[in-house]
């Protein structure tokens, strides 16, 4: 059973760093529920690991694990093209369900 590794970066707390923390929980939790892990990380309070990880734009959220590693900008409200982004396959009968 695949593991999902996510780490979102946020600047502080604004209403968009709560709805893309929303988003993909609640994205997660439809998809991939028992099986995922999620770290928020403000950029205001870490930033040189923000520097690191070469993040310009917040929210950005990375999908370390299954591999490859990819990168999706914003407040991941359309979950087709998150999920897509992400190079994540939803099971087929999430699909069936509309989720």
């Amino acid at each position: 059973m695949k593991e999902y590794v996510l780490k979102l970066y946020v600047t502080g707390k604004t209403p968009r760093a709560d709805r893309a923390i929303f988003n993909l929980r609640s994205l997660c939790e439809a998809h991939f529920a028992g099986r995922y892990q999620i770290e928020v990380i403000d950029v205001l309070e870490r930033p040189k690991l923000a520097e690191e990880e070469k993040i310009f734009a917040t929210p950005t959220l990375i999908k370390y694990l299954p591999a490859p590693i990819r990168r999706v900008v914003g407040d991941l409200s359309d979950k087709e093209n998150v999920l897509l982004g992400l190079d994540l396959r939803p099971h087929p009968e999430d699909m069936d369900q509309g989720a």
